[in-house]
């Protein structure tokens, strides 16, 4: 089958910058830290801490010292979204870089660091996540490969066992197919334990990188993809038909299923709703893929069944489209959130150049159902030579595709971005006469409510008559805010009277009024989020 000229190039062209473009971003994302990132602290802190987006799991985390060394934290509790790690004994004075790596729900490792110093800084530190470009890259085409072998391969094998009733139209290049997703699906376990262990290509032989990469929920679909591949490969070498069509059926559903195993939607919440409908999205992209080369490959050859097969694909393709466009607009509602997010998150603008390629492939795909199949049916040649090329086209744009979907690996979508605005962000000030637990809520710009949990210096209760908030930011030129706050029936004084209109690190001060003829100020730092 003879692609139209330059499609290759442009599709090259395409999956290329989608990598580029996105393969920087990442999943779960850190929300608090025990000290705060930056912060100077008296002197070592009791705990360390990471709150984050979503629940995860370590993988590694170890602080370095100012002299250099590094020193594994093994000792950590998780409690809820929050890692609390316990601190090694006798920190030396000068700044400490805690590096982390993590695995979210969804399957994606992401990993960073935060530094601090005791008593004051050194004078070089480092922080932040190395990325790997080789093995982001290889990521990236191992989900292209594993995306061709159930689109392409599963839904070939599909397409030959229903549509063309047994016929071996294309054979060669379904059986291409499959084993470029087996290998690429079995390649993407090593890979996803590469990433989450922050190691390098070189050490994708070691047994503790698949084991790695098995013990995530990607490790899931991995393990049930490649039993779909094998099921698909058993209906391409069966001789007898019916076993063929029933085990191909499998393979079409263990594929789906495999899929809503593991990724950004299936771990979005409602559950019930999201992996059935990332299930039904892959059947119905299958459904419709999977047919593309074999119908063309049919009529190049001349087959007399050809006009039948065409004619039972152009009967239930749309069906199959419904099917996709609404599981589809039910992850992009879920995913995305505001229409606004489509244009200002990496994972709106992917979506926004999957969706134009879609319109492209909905053009051709009607062009093809309402435009040329009646002409070929009528025999007509020219039409048929048309047809074929179309729907070559459609296959180098479902390729584009495949790539546009491979880059979400890497991109954050806008409902994890909303939970993480909404964090709220939190100190502990500590003075000699009181200290307090002081949080807003949310962590970022715009209306907040403060609250704060107020103890005396020596932890013991304390009952003030009166509790005033003061805000400043002297570096963005704002003055003092001052919020009177109220008791409320938890025991916390609280102010929702309050906007801070702007991202960065506040001065926060606390007049605490013990006594008519007694008040004490406690002062500290609190960063706002962007």
């Amino acid at each position: 089958m003879k692609f139209p000229p330059g499609l290759g190039r442009a599709t090259i062209a395409v999956l290329a910058w989608l990598f580029l473009a996105t393969a920087a971003l990442a999943h779960a994302s850190l929300t608090a830290t025990e000290p705060r990132d930056g912060a100077v602290v008296p002197a070592a802190p009791a705990r360390l801490a990471l709150s984050f987006s979503e629940p995860v799991s370590p993988l590694a985390l170890k602080l370095v010292k100012p002299d250099g060394s590094a020193v594994a934290l093994e000792r950590f509790t998780l409690r809820d979204r929050t890692v609390e790690i316990e601190v090694p004994p006798d920190l030396s004075a000068g700044t400490h870089v805690l590096s982390w790596r993590v695995v979210s729900e969804d399957g994606h490792p992401v990993g960073g660091s935060i530094v601090f110093s005791i008593r004051s800084p050194s004078r070089s530190t480092y922080a932040g996540e190395v990325i790997d470009w080789p093995v982001r890259a290889a990521l990236w085409l191992g989900r292209v490969a594993l995306y061709a072998g159930l689109f392409f391969g599963i839904g070939g094998v599909f397409a030959l066992s229903w549509l063309l009733q047994g016929a071996r139209a294309g054979l060669r290049f379904i059986t291409a197919m499959l084993g470029i997703g087996l290998g690429g699906t079995g390649l993407s376990a090593g890979l996803q334990g590469l990433d989450a262990l922050g190691m390098p290509l070189s050490a994708l032989a070691e047994p503790s990188v698949w084991s790695t990469g098995l013990g995530t929920s990607f490790g899931r679909t991995v393990v049930v993809m490649i039993a779909a591949l094998a099921l698909a490969g058993v209906a391409l070498l069966s001789r007898r038909r019916q076993v063929a069509r029933w085990t191909s059926l499998l393979a079409l559903l263990t594929g789906s299923a495999a899929l809503s195993l593991s990724g950004h939607a299936s771990a979005a919440e409602p559950q019930w709703l999201m992996r059935p409908s990332v299930f039904l999205h892959a059947i119905a992209i299958t459904l419709w893929v999977g047919a593309l080369v074999p119908i063309a490959r049919l009529f190049q050859t001349g087959r007399a069944h050809a006009l039948k097969a065409l004619h039972r694909f152009s009967v239930f393709i749309p069906f199959s489209i419904a099917l996709l466009v609404a599981a589809g607009i039910v992850l992009l509602v879920v995913q995305v959130g505001q229409p606004s997010a489509l244009l200002d998150t990496a994972y709106g603008n992917v979506f926004l150049v999957k969706l134009a390629l879609l319109l492209i492939l909905f053009a051709l795909a009607a062009i093809n159902r309402w435009v040329l199949t009646g002409r070929v049916e009528a025999g007509d040649q020219g039409a048929t030579r048309y047809l074929v090329r179309s729907i070559a086209a459609e296959a180098l744009v479902v390729l584009m595709i495949f790539g546009v979907a491979a880059s979400w690996r890497f991109t954050p979508p806008p409902r994890a971005l909303v939970s993480v605005a909404a964090e709220p962000a939190s100190v502990h000030i500590h003075g000699e006469k009181a200290m307090a637990e002081i949080t807003i809520t949310p962590g970022r710009p715009g209306p907040v409510e403060a609250s704060a949990l107020v103890m005396a210096g020596d932890f013991s209760a304390l009952d003030p008559k009166e509790v005033t908030f003061v805000f400043s930011n002297p570096s963005a030129g704002v003055a003092e805010i001052k919020r009177k706050a109220s008791k409320a029936t938890d025991g916390t004084w609280r102010t929702s009277d309050l906007l801070l209109p702007l991202p960065g690190l506040w001065k926060i001060r606390l007049d605490i009024l013990i006594s008519d003829f007694e008040i004490t100020r406690i002062e500290g730092e609190i960063q706002i989020g962007p």
